[in-house]
């Protein structure tokens, strides 16, 4: 799915070198010890994988009964306030631990209190060092520079709005957009965005590149109602995160239907759910229980379950990165070992016990190339077992779209890009295609699109490695692709544009590129 940080194969593929920490001089004579420096603070530093860089900023405040608490805000996703499980300092040494995202960081606090050089463990280890800060955390943030992105005034109506979300005291926060006085005064069409895996905003902001911001600006425009929200305990919705499931969040999407189809402008016969990779997985879940769905546009939308999408997204993006075939084969046999564990074994501490154990038999018969490159074994292992058992992994490794699809009775357009290499387009779209049709559904649609990536941008090799890179956002061929068929799919009132400017005028500068 639509991890910022790719998913590389489970112990074998390291994406950088971890730099042992510095260990302190012992002192040339007795003398009276230092009192180590508090971490309490702000701290910024960037994270290197595979290419991708994130600016991070940590804020370590004290506890009123001792100790430390902290959030954590990643720049690059615009993503801010995501709270730390814990927070540890024993002397020199620092620990957090974010729940949410199966990941922690460890590092050491220089004598003077103005570095912490460690790193962060998130399916596999990545070195960071942050440094302390005293200016405004996020002046860092500089203008987005991503040509597409729409910028106020916008000529349609766009309003920040809250719903109850799909389980007790859960209220989701998002945007819903208007389309403009040339499309009349309503009732609308409306489509639910659905972001993908991880803790996604409303316009599912992805290395600054927002990707339903541009997606809602460009179907507003041709009249059709958008609504996008911030995934639960995410941004400015409550509740929690770590804790949910693709299911649960199958609830919130289900949730943000219902409002929509309240809403006195929009025409509830019309209202339609747009999800990207995970999301592509929730919205058949959404539509399957309910009649009132009036369509379905899956982008890079599963067809398998988690289990073989995962071995299989590790093995792509190991070849784009430059792994040997034989690295490659090697490192599916723990790979789909492991994953096999996660799916059948019952109980998670049991899983934990037995996934551990072959990734330390693996990392015992790694070459010393690649013990090198992964780095501490201990905490690398820790991290990828932890990620694997929690709540959400679990649930998507063994979970099967195909029956859900095949419940299904409302249009469905499904389409990928011909790059992607987190979902394997041929096939996931043929599994797809499949079991809608053997529900009976005649109204499919599946389409490969040249030349684009998970993201659906214009891209080279399709490594995740390059989304950040790629000045585009989203390719206007899907843009002209989705719009084109939410709106015959349901008839808008006449008056929209067929063919309406890009972000805020303009097609993207990337958009002839390949």
């Amino acid at each position: 799915m639509n991890k910022t940080v790719p998913l590389a194969a489970l112990v074998m593929v390291a994406l950088s070198t971890w730099p042992l920490t510095a260990q302190a001089k012992p002192a040339k004579a007795p003398a009276k010890a230092k009192a180590t420096p508090s971490a309490v603070g702000d701290w910024s530093g960037t994270l290197n994988a595979g290419g991708t860089q994130l600016r991070l900023v940590f804020h370590f405040t004290p506890k009123s009964g001792g100790g430390l608490a902290g959030t954590l805000d990643s720049l690059d996703q615009d993503t801010n306030g995501l709270f730390f499980s814990l927070v540890r300092q024993t002397g020199a040494k620092v620990r957090a631990e974010a729940l949410a995202l199966n990941a922690v960081y460890e590092g050491t606090l220089d004598p003077a209190g103005k570095t912490i050089t460690g790193h962060w463990a998130q399916l596999t280890l990545f070195p960071l060092t942050l440094t302390r800060i005293t200016a405004a955390p996020r002046t860092a943030l500089l203008q987005n520079d991503k040509p597409q992105e729409p910028k106020p005034p916008f000529p349609y109506t766009s309003t920040d709005v809250s719903f109850p979300g799909g389980a007790a005291g859960v209220v989701l926060a998002g945007t819903l957009t208007l389309p403009p006085p040339s499309a009349g005064p309503g009732p609308f069409p409306a489509a639910v965005l659905i972001t993908g895996s991880g803790p996604n905003d409303r316009d599912e902001t992805i290395l600054r590149h927002k990707l339903f911001l541009v997606l809602a600006d460009s179907l507003t425009r041709r009249g059709i109602a958008v609504l996008r929200y911030d995934k639960r305990g995410i941004g400015k919705s409550t509740g929690s995160y770590a804790l949910a499931t693709s299911a649960d969040f199958a609830e919130d999407a289900r949730a943000a239907f219902a409002y929509l189809k309240a809403q006195p402008r929009i025409n509830p016969a019309k209202i339609g759910l747009i999800g990207h990779s995970e999301g592509g997985l929730i919205a058949p879940m959404v539509a399957a229980k309910s009649r009132d769905v009036a369509f379905l546009v899956l982008l890079a939308g599963t067809g398998f379950s988690g289990e073989r999408i995962i071995a299989e997204q590790a093995a792509l993006i190991g070849k784009a990165e430059g792994a040997s075939d034989a690295d490659v084969a090697k490192s599916q046999v723990t790979e789909k070992a492991v994953l096999a564990v996660a799916v059948h074994e019952p109980n998670a501490d049991a899983a934990r016990i037995k996934i551990e154990a072959l990734m330390r038999q693996a990392f015992a018969a790694a070459t010393p190339a690649q013990k090198k490159a992964a780095g501490d074994p201990t905490l690398l292992i820790r991290a990828q077992s932890a990620a694997l058992v929690s709540p959400w992994f679990r649930y998507f490794l063994a979970y099967d779209p195909a029956p859900t699809l095949q419940q299904v009775h409302c249009p469905v357009l499904a389409l990928d890009g011909s790059l992607d290499l987190q979902v394997p387009p041929a096939e996931n779209l043929a599994a797809i295609g499949a079991a809608l049709k053997a529900g009976g559904n005649t109204d499919v649609t599946t389409t490969e699109l040249p030349g684009l990536n998970h993201l659906f941008q214009t891209a080279h090799t399709g490594s995740p490695s390059e989304y950040g890179k790629i000045e585009e956002t989203l390719s206007p061929t899907l843009l002209k692709v989705v719009g084109d068929w939410v709106e015959k799919v349901s008839d808008p009132l006449p008056g929209a544009s067929a063919d309406p400017p890009l972000g805020s005028g303009g097609a993207s500068r990337a958009s002839i590129a390949h």
